[in-house]
């Protein structure tokens, strides 16, 4: 027998499984739709900020169990091999998206919710009620979050703006072994793109960089892009000649949008990348989106518990909320996208950064949160 939960959540994702964790904590049924199973890499570039480790503490997240690093120090280089660095004003931990997610999901599954893997076929909204499709499955519920992330199937099933545009954007990501500091963030700058390289977990080095599409079409593959591109930085050839790859092949994504989206779609609360994907060098993904998830279940909770009243009144209230929390991180986000995809945007950019080391620390507070920022019942 089919039971229709009070809350589906199409995605499991950091910001999906937040949510699942949040509300079920509250004694809410949940199911969790998600198309790949657990765990696996993504790519990511595996830092979190400091501003959520309370909020997963109270979800009973007991993030140390997986010996993160403790991360408080930048470092910043140009191509030519400027270097600059600086103490973070908050700090974070390194930890990979395939722990991360496991340790989320699992606590999931302790709490009762229900996930399943599948690929959602079909939505649709209704007298008050969503109906989703999966595989031969039918479930309504009154609440779905959306949490499937950067791009996926639901995007056209929405027919959501920004799945028509192409972007000039691809990332790669890989896990190295070898020598690098524990306290330590890098970025390095390259033609067309940078280049961030951390410690998370079990002494591996995740090194994930964002490139110009373009630019990346001049080679045969990734090998030759970054012997030829990425390695005109002297800090990146060291790095690539003194750590040996740890994955089969790095991994990569492409057509992954910056542009606004749409909060609310079609009644969906959207939540993590879903609703909103901020730059890279902003370093503050991960924490957004498990924020935005916390935002999205207090709203829930407050609607199934009669303190707001009509759904109309539950979407102004999230979209009221996730403005005020996010949009003029995403706004700046957006602004550094569109300087970091021109060559001389990025140039003047990473030069004065090199003259001004201070003017990093500003575009990480502009991007970020602190720990005060994130209360709870």
């Amino acid at each position: 027998m089919t039971i229709n939960p009070d809350v589906i959540i199409i995605g499991g994702g950091l910001a999906g499984l937040t949510g699942a964790l949040h509300l079920s904590k509250q004694g809410f049924n949940v199911t969790l739709i998600e198309k790949h199973v657990f765990p696996r890499h993504k790519v990511c570039g595996e830092y979190v900020s400091n501003e959520i480790l309370a909020y997963l503490h109270w979800l009973k997240v007991d993030v140390e169990s997986l010996c993160p690093t403790h991360i408080q120090e930048l470092e910043f280089t140009t191509e030519d091999g400027q270097m600059n660095k600086i103490r973070l004003p908050l700090g974070g931990i390194g930890i990979s998206r395939y722990a991360l997610d496991d340790l989320l999901y699992q606590q999931a599954k302790s709490n009762g919710c229900t996930i399943v893997i599948a690929t959602v076929t079909g939505i649709s909204f209704s007298a008050d009620t969503f109906t989703v499709s999966f595989q031969d499955q039918v479930l309504r519920s009154k609440i779905v979050l959306g949490a499937y992330g950067k791009r996926s199937n639901m995007d056209q099933l929405l027919s959501r703006d920004f799945i028509t545009k192409t972007s000039p954007w691809m990332a790669v990501k890989a896990h190295y072994s070898g020598d690098f500091p524990n306290d330590l963030i890098a970025l390095h700058h390259f033609e067309g793109g940078y280049c961030g390289i951390s410690k998370v977990e079990d002494d591996r080095i995740n090194l994930c960089y964002l490139a110009d599409v373009k630019t990346f079409k001049r080679y045969k593959n990734i090998d030759d892009y970054q012997k030829y591109v990425l390695s005109k930085n002297r800090h990146l050839k060291y790095f690539f000649e003194h750590n040996r790859l740890l994955f089969e092949k790095p991994l990569t994504i492409s057509q992954f949008s910056f542009d606004k989206k749409s909060t609310v779609e079609n009644h969906i609360l959207m939540i993590g990348d879903t609703a909103g994907l901020i730059h890279p060098f902003c370093g503050n993904g991960m924490a957004m989106a498990i924020h935005s998830a916390k935002i999205a279940s207090e709203l829930v909770l407050e609607y199934y518990r009669g303190h707001i009243h009509s759904r109309k009144q539950l979407e102004k209230a999230y979209v009221k909320q996730w403005n005020r929390t996010f949009k003029r991180r995403l706004l700046f986000g957006r602004l550094l996208s569109r300087l970091l995809s021109y060559k001389i945007g990025t140039a003047v950019l990473m030069k004065t950064a090199s003259f001004f080391p201070k003017m990093l620390n500003w575009i990480i507070k502009q991007t970020h949160g602190n720990a005060r920022s994130i209360k709870w019942e």
